[in-house]
């Protein structure tokens, strides 16, 4: 009897078992993140229509930027391409100026030289490329490390324009206390340079630029050194972002680094990080002005994007919550600019009536 008493309840375990199963169904797979090719013009592509966006409104969202001056425009969902179109006699295969958007290409190898212990962005700078490298005080010149050059809070004069030679960087404040938009960020590269043992152009080249496929060049013009691309060149280093700077499953670079790059950086401009651009912030600091204005940098856009913001309108959009790329090339829009202008509130206006 004690037998069959086992097998009853147990049977009896198992029907109610199966008649009471709160076991959630299976969540369909997430699709995972799409890394193109190395090489090649493979892309894999996916309609706007697969994703619900309303393509009534992709007509004037075109029109707009081709009436701008855009020369390439991509917007990529997980590393897809959704939209590539290219305007005003341009095409894929002809590159074109990241202007200030490149700082953030600065940053990103910076971080690379930090992980792989060349340097440490909180020492000072004057220890990689000797003292002298400004015209401050040197105990004032001691105060400025590498990570006041990635926050742009180094403490120099931003009026005199982009000569970084030592007698045009010159002090206003000690490092930490003023932000200002400051060709200045350039030493880093030197820093890179100098702690390495390598080139600036041979280091970016071999652990960043080869490592995601991009192709490009950095150009001297006058005081600036800039970076050229094809679009999806510059929508490749986009995506490298949106992977937390994972390519493919390679850790190009750390993400903790990139997240502290994409945070709040220091006290005093909100919307900024490690030379990116931060979106849904409550006031923000624009260049060549020490005026605080409030609100969020691009009210149109999703609180969480952040952005390489370059002269003449230059971008690259990163909206994790959307797992959006969006990349925009092209003469300046409207009047010239350093960073930020009306055409990004326009255009996010645009960008959301299609993907909203």
């Amino acid at each position: 009897m004690k037998l069959k008493h086992l097998l009853l309840i147990s049977l009896l375990s198992i029907f109610i078992s199966c008649g009471n199963d709160d076991t959630p169904a299976p969540t369909p797979t997430e699709e995972a993140m799409y890394f193109p090719p190395m090489t090649g013009t493979t892309w894999e592509t996916k309609t706007p229509e697969s994703l619900g966006w309303n393509t009534a409104n992709i007509a004037a969202l075109n029109t707009y930027l081709s009436d701008k001056h855009t020369k390439g425009f991509i917007v990529l969902h997980n590393g897809k391409i959704v939209i590539e179109e290219y305007y005003n006699g341009h095409n894929a295969t002809l590159p074109w100026y990241w202007a200030s958007a490149g700082k953030t290409l600065t940053s990103t190898v910076t971080g690379i030289a930090e992980q792989e212990g060349f340097l440490n962005s909180n020492n000072k700078v004057s220890d990689y490329i000797g003292t002298g490298w400004t015209s401050a005080p040197l105990a004032k010149e001691n105060l400025i490390t590498c990570k006041n050059l990635l926050s742009m809070n180094s403490g120099l004069d931003d009026t005199l324009g982009d000569d970084v030679s030592p007698a045009n960087l010159q002090y206003v404040a000690d490092a930490g206390t003023r932000w200002a938009y400051h060709n200045v960020y350039v030493k880093l590269q030197d820093v890179v340079a100098q702690a390495t043992g390598q080139t600036w152009n041979t280091y970016f080249n071999t652990k960043l630029r080869d490592k995601i496929g991009m192709t490009g060049t950095w150009i001297q013009d006058g005081d600036l050194s800039v970076y050229w691309s094809t679009p999806r060149s510059m929508a490749r280093f986009g995506l490298l972002a949106l992977a937390k700077g994972n390519w493919n499953g390679t850790q190009i670079v750390n993400a903790a680094y990139l997240n502290s790059a994409t945070t709040t950086s220091q006290s005093i401009n909100q919307a900024y990080g490690y030379l990116w651009w931060l979106n849904g912030k409550t006031s923000y600091h624009l260049p060549q002005t020490q005026f605080q204005f409030s609100g969020t940098l691009i009210p149109s856009a999703p609180a969480d994007m952040y952005c390489a913001l370059g002269k003449n309108d230059q971008k690259i959009y990163v909206v994790p919550s959307k797992k959006l790329v969006i990349i925009r090339m092209g003469d300046v829009a409207d009047g010239v600019n350093f960073a930020l202008s009306d055409f990004d509130e326009t255009l996010w206006e645009k960008i959301s009536a299609v993907i909203n």
